[in-house]
């Protein structure tokens, strides 16, 4: 057998992907307000990048509570999901796939997005040193800590499992392919699945078992409601900021990952550390997460074209997603495949603001 390139086709669910080059989803803060609604310069952003195998768009909130940034959109209104009918129709137009990556904050938001309350959470603890994007009625973004949340009852979380179902419905009416439950980076699933977030005494909390039910039980309702090939997680065991580290997270992700595969969803995202003195992946974890789910994996990191190939004939992964790198190069497949050189980007204009530094990057010449 050959070796599997970056640019081979691959079967994902029921959509057949023509290369493996996911673009990663990314915050950038562009819906019109009021109402985070989504909007025609979004929709020419994504048809930019539209030559990905797939694209996962940028975290979307299930709710106004699971709303932790100012000006990301959500999916849980009609006008929202208007606005992403706008940018699916342009996705599919320009010949690309797209799925939405569903979104809860969590501890990880401020009283502004909470009516003037606390934030939620499995447990009411404080994440040390984590702040939040809030732009106020000057204009002006600042970055402000988060307070103490206060825990969810088990009533709520049934609360919140139905909004995620209800925002995967809302998604497929607006167009996508499908969607991705962001369950890392320290936001509300992965607050479950981690002690150091998680010290409930009841069935949501304690043992790896009821740490990852919350998880399965999301991941379960999902697919029931718009089918488990149309479904992927994103996990990151390894992802340790916003006070979540915790030596007990390894266990638990690959216990998920075994209820995961039995559930059927058609990818896991493993989502990586990219920054320069990031921990490594041990490959140990790599072979165990293979034996745990047979489904197609995506891994998100500081992957270049040699470590993509790398971990892709290894066979630790079918897919490889690019963040950054996508934002200043709408062609990122094409440059990547004739070895053309990738232009860099303004790390000013990545969140808020205009089309400068969001849809004006031009195509290799």
């Amino acid at each position: 057998m050959s070796a599997t390139s970056l640019f081979d086709p691959l079967a994902l669910g029921n959509l057949e992907l023509p290369n493996r080059v996911v673009m990663a989803p990314m915050t950038r803060a562009r819906s019109s307000q009021p109402g985070d609604i989504p909007n025609a310069m979004m929709a020419e952003y994504y048809a930019q990048r539209a030559s990905a195998g797939l694209i996962v768009s940028e975290a979307t909130q299930v709710s106004r509570q699971g709303q932790g940034y100012s000006f990301t959109p959500g999916i849980y209104h009609s006008d929202q999901v208007a606005g992403w009918r706008l940018v699916t129709d342009a996705v599919h137009a320009a010949g690309g796939r797209i799925f939405l990556q569903l979104w809860h904050v969590g501890r990880v938001s401020h009283p502004v997005f909470q009516d003037g309350g606390a934030p939620v959470a499995p447990s009411a603890i404080q994440p040390r040193g984590t702040q939040v994007w809030i732009v106020g009625d000057d204009g002006v973004g600042r970055m402000v800590d988060c307070p103490t949340p206060r825990a969810l009852s088990v009533a709520e979380i049934q609360d919140v499992i139905a909004d995620f179902r209800q925002g995967a419905a809302n998604a497929i009416a607006a167009g996508f392919d499908g969607v991705e439950i962001h369950g890392g980076n320290g936001y509300l699933v992965d607050q479950f699945l981690r002690t150091v977030s998680n010290q409930r005494t009841d069935q949501y909390g304690g043992p790896v078992e009821n740490r990852t039910r919350f998880l399965l039980e999301l991941a379960a309702a999902v697919a029931d409601e718009i089918g488990a090939h149309r479904l992927g997680i994103r996990l990151a065991p390894y992802i340790t900021f916003k006070d979540m580290a915790d030596p007990e997270i390894v266990p638990a992700i690959l216990h998920a990952a075994a209820g995961l595969d039995r559930i059927g969803v058609a990818y896991i995202h493993l989502s990586e550390a990219d920054w320069d003195d990031a921990p490594t992946i041990p490959d140990h974890f790599r072979h165990d997460l293979r034996k745990a789910y047979s489904g197609s994996l995506i891994v998100a990191g500081r992957y270049d074209s040699a470590r993509a190939a790398q971990i892709l004939e290894q066979g630790l992964a079918d897919l490889v997603a690019f963040g950054r790198p996508f934002v200043g190069n709408p062609d990122l497949p094409r440059r990547l495949a004739e070895n053309l050189a990738l232009a860099g980007h303004d790390g000013a204009t990545l969140f808020g603001g205009s089309a400068d530094g969001y849809t004006d990057y031009p195509p290799a010449a």
